[in-house]
């Protein structure tokens, strides 16, 4: 029996796509001998403790990339190791707030026919951007794993459904008209062919992101 102290140890997963891809990774991890690991899906990181005697950080990484997923091992005692144990969702968390910063500006000009100042809908563009693609990079990345091996989840509507509205508004703005000066969009329940051609759905692709972060 070995009398080693246990080591911890965060490892960042890539390739999840839904919690049962983190079920799955943990089992394969608690199926190593002398270790213990949690696998949180929300923060992408397993919290491993394990016996050195036993297996190496190296035979960690082995056992996720033989379930299909990639890991990778951070300098021991580097900031981003140290800051993950300290707060694992600070991650989650940085681009929630970040996201929601940026739609609240998108839906309220979107939403306000007064507020919509002359070129707003090219501001709208940029504040929705970076939370479409780089906010919602998780769901894009899941998207894209899942059509390579044949299967769609939640994660794929998600991805569709925003990249969607965010490249209809891009059409809209670049070659219908929608990105003349003095463009306004009120805030309607029903749209004739006409006003829909030039409607922009920015709002929808920045706040379904954030909402679903």
């Amino acid at each position: 029996m070995s009398t080693t102290s246990p080591e911890r140890l965060q490892l960042p997963i890539e390739g999840m796509t839904c919690a049962s891809c983190a079920i799955r990774i943990e089992k394969r991890l608690n199926k190593l001998e002398g270790v213990e690991a949690s696998v949180n899906y929300a923060t992408e990181n397993a919290a491993v403790s394990f016996d050195p005697a036993r297996v190496a950080p190296e035979d960690l990484v082995a056992a996720i990339e033989a379930a299909g997923y990639n890991a990778k091992l951070a300098p021991p005692g580097s900031e981003a190791e140290v800051q993950t144990e300290l707060d694992p969702v600070a991650p989650l968390r940085r681009r929630l707030l970040v996201s929601a910063a940026l739609s609240l500006p998108v839906l309220l000009l979107a939403m306000i026919e007064p507020l919509q100042f002359e070129y707003w809908q090219w501001l709208s563009l940029q504040l929705a951007t970076p939370v479409v693609l780089w906010a919602g990079w998780p769901f894009h990345r899941a998207a894209w794993l899942n059509l390579k091996h044949a299967t769609a989840t939640m994660d794929t509507l998600i991805s569709v459904g925003t990249l969607a509205a965010w490249g209809w508004s891009i059409v809209a703005l670049f070659f219908l008209g929608a990105g003349d000066p003095g463009m306004t969009m009120g805030f309607d329940l029903v749209l004739s062919r006409a006003e829909s051609v030039e409607h922009l759905y920015l709002e929808v692709a920045a706040v379904v992101t954030t909402f679903i972060l």
